[in-house]
C-alpha cells in the first residue's frame, strides 16, 4: 500500500487563515446581526457600497474577494430592505450601478464605528512592531483588492 502524505491541518496555513478570518468577522457580526439583521456578506457589500457609489455588482464582488453569487444574493436582500439602489448604468444598458440608499447610510454609518472599535481591541492585543509585521505579512500573502486610502 502505497503511502500517503498527511496533512497536518491544525498547523496547515491555509486553514489556520480561514479560521482566523472567520473568528474575527463572527465576533463584530454578531453585534452587526443582531442589531440591523445583516449578515456578513451584506455587511461588506454595505461597507464597499459606502465608499464607492455607482459599483456594478462584479465591481463589489473583485473588491470584496466574494464569490459573485454570494454577492448577488446580499444585493437582492439588500435592495428588497430598501438599503442599496440599483439603477441602470448609463453607459451599458444591461450593466446596473449600486448606491447605498439613505436608510443604508444610516445603517452604514452606524456600524463603522462599532467595526473600527472592534478593529482597534483586537489589534491592542499586538504589539505595535507585530501590527506592522501583520499589515507587512498580509499584504505579500494576500494583498487587499481594495484600493488603501492615500
Amino acid at each position: 500500500m502505497p503511502h500517503r502524505p498527511a496533512l497536518d491541518f491544525a498547523n496547515f496555513l491555509p486553514y489556520r487563515m480561514s479560521v482566523a478570518s472567520n473568528t474575527i468577522s463572527q465576533a463584530i457580526a454578531a453585534d452587526y446581526e443582531e442589531r440591523f439583521g445583516l449578515s456578513v456578506t451584506q455587511w461588506r457589500v454595505m461597507a464597499i457600497l459606502g465608499r464607492h457609489d455607482g459599483l456594478a455588482a462584479r465591481d463589489v464582488a473583485e473588491r470584496t474577494a466574494m464569490d459573485k453569487v454570494a454577492v448577488s444574493r446580499a444585493l437582492s436582500a439588500l435592495v428588497e430592505r430598501g438599503f442599496v439602489l440599483r439603477a441602470t448604468a448609463r453607459e451599458d444598458r444591461r450593466a446596473s450601478r449600486l448606491r447605498l440608499s439613505a436608510a443604508g447610510r444610516r445603517v452604514h454609518d452606524e456600524i463603522v464605528p462599532l467595526a473600527i472599535e472592534h478593529e482597534r481591541r483586537l489589534l491592542a492585543r499586538l504589539s505595535r512592531e507585530e501590527q506592522r509585521w501583520l499589515v507587512r505579512l498580509l499584504d505579500v500573502l494576500a494583498p487587499s483588492p481594495e484600493p488603501a486610502d492615500d
